[in-house]
């Protein structure tokens, strides 16, 4: 390793050890530098962690790329196949892609979950290894390829999601297309209120305000934005207002 390189790989852990979200000392994040950009291989606790861990990393002068090898450590260890069946689930019991053909794979082979062929609505497949859930195939629109990798992560054992989901007809993203899919998440999680949450986007950063009646709601609100494609960074100015 080069003097630069070195010094670039103590200036991400220094930046990492400061950084809330990142807890090195439970959760060790591995930390080298290839061609010029910084890769980062482990275990993290969140969503959150990951993607924070990602953005200061990147901030760093010098850095030419980030190079993302970190999962998500499960709160509940699961198998591919119970992962795979517990997505399969929420994608086909879900309205919004009730048009859409399903496939999944097994073993290296593709299994028809639902065959429409011909609706124009779209096709997902899913893969599962080892925790990590690959989402191919097209759909109708950028909110519905938001919603397919939230719905990835809300599913107990996943460990990563990579959303390579086709738009067609191509959409241009924007903030309020990241403004529209989160509130298309929180209209179908049972847990967060959405009328009571008011949503800003700007570059990827997605700004909370508003009152919820507890912490759990406060807590996935922001977890269910830090989920969403594309998004960076979360920052949560809701309030917990206890009633009675």
């Amino acid at each position: 390793m080069t003097t630069t390189e070195d010094s670039i790989v103590k200036q991400v852990r220094a930046v990492l050890e400061n950084e809330p979200r990142v807890n090195l000392h439970r959760y060790p994040v591995g930390v080298s530098v290839s061609a010029g950009g910084v890769v980062l291989e482990g275990e993290v606790e969140s969503v959150a962690a990951k993607k924070r861990a990602m953005r200061v990393a990147a901030a760093i002068e010098g850095v030419r790329g980030v190079v993302d090898r970190l999962h998500v450590a499960p709160a509940e260890r699961r198998s591919d196949a119970e992962i795979r069946d517990a997505l399969c689930a929420f994608l086909l019991a879900e309205a919004e892609f009730r048009d859409c053909s399903m496939k999944v794979q097994v073993k290296g082979r593709a299994e028809t979950l639902r065959d429409l062929p011909g609706t124009g609505a779209g096709s997902i497949e899913v893969a599962i290894d080892d925790g990590v859930v690959t989402i191919e195939g097209a759909v109708i629109s950028l909110s519905h390829k938001r919603l397919v990798g939230v719905l990835a992560w809300w599913t107990q054992g996943c460990r990563d999601v990579i959303n390579s989901l086709r738009v067609e007809p191509p959409e241009e993203d924007n903030d309020g297309e990241v403004i529209d899919a989160l509130g298309l998440v929180y209209e179908i999680d049972p847990v967060v209120r959405h009328d009571q949450i008011t949503v800003i986007c700007h570059d990827g950063v997605v700004t909370l305000s508003g009152a919820v009646p507890s912490e759990e709601e406060r807590e996935r609100a922001e977890l269910d934005a830090w989920a969403l494609f594309a998004v960076d960074e979360v920052v949560n100015h809701i309030e917990v207002r206890h009633v009675g």
